[in-house]
């Protein structure tokens, strides 16, 4: 088991206290597209899907945002 699948698997147990980076190196490995454009916030896309997450930057992120990350890359 890689180092994202641990975090990941972290993550639907526990969606309190992540860090941004966490989130980035889980989408690098699970194919999900990462923009970074000139806000506070981290946008995460998935080739093929309509859906897109917008998490802001700020820590730690809030349940809310790791829950929708979380079915996108379910999706």
């Amino acid at each position: 088991m890689t180092s994202a699948e641990k975090l990941l698997a972290r993550m639907r147990n526990n969606p309190r206290d992540w860090l941004i980076g966490q989130l980035e190196t889980v989408a690098h490995r699970y194919g999900l597209k990462v923009r970074k454009p000139d806000g506070s916030h981290v946008i995460f896309q998935k080739d093929g899907c309509r859906l897109e997450v917008s998490v802001p930057a700020h820590k730690p992120i809030k349940p809310v945002y790791v829950r929708q990350f979380l079915a996108l890359i379910d999706s």
